[in-house]
């Protein structure tokens, strides 16, 4: 089992950077792949990013492709959302959260374990 605490949510005008980082509890966070969702007001929750056990597979929902960028540092237990020019659309709760799989490729592994979310607020 592993445990998730984000960190690094605020508020930033539109065009700026926020970069998320999610902690990981637990000595076996090599082997989860880790990913990042986010859900907006009145909206479903949706996939953002994810990113493979090794770090070199990733996969980015196309509404932030070219924008954010994933990382781990499994060294450190931790995994990473750099956001860039940010947009008002992109203001939601993002949550980190864990897969009990080794790659991201083909369909969207099932994600099991979840953190408590940080609040992304971007403002026009």
């Amino acid at each position: 089992q592993v445990q998730l605490v984000e960190s690094g949510g605020g508020l930033v005008q539109a065009g700026g950077s926020l970069r998320l980082s999610c902690a990981a509890s637990g000595r076996t966070f090599r082997s989860y792949a880790m990913g990042w969702f986010r859900q907006a007001p009145g909206k479903d929750r949706e996939f953002v990013a994810a990113i493979s056990v090794s770090g070199v597979g990733t996969r980015y929902a196309d509404s932030v492709k070219g924008r954010f960028t994933i990382s781990r540092d499994n060294a450190a237990n931790t995994v990473h959302l750099q956001m860039s020019s940010l947009k008002p659309e992109d203001t939601a709760v993002y949550y980190c959260a864990a897969a009990i799989t080794r790659v991201v490729g083909g369909p969207l592994p099932r994600f099991d374990y979840w953190g408590q979310g940080t609040q992304v607020t971007v403002s026009s």
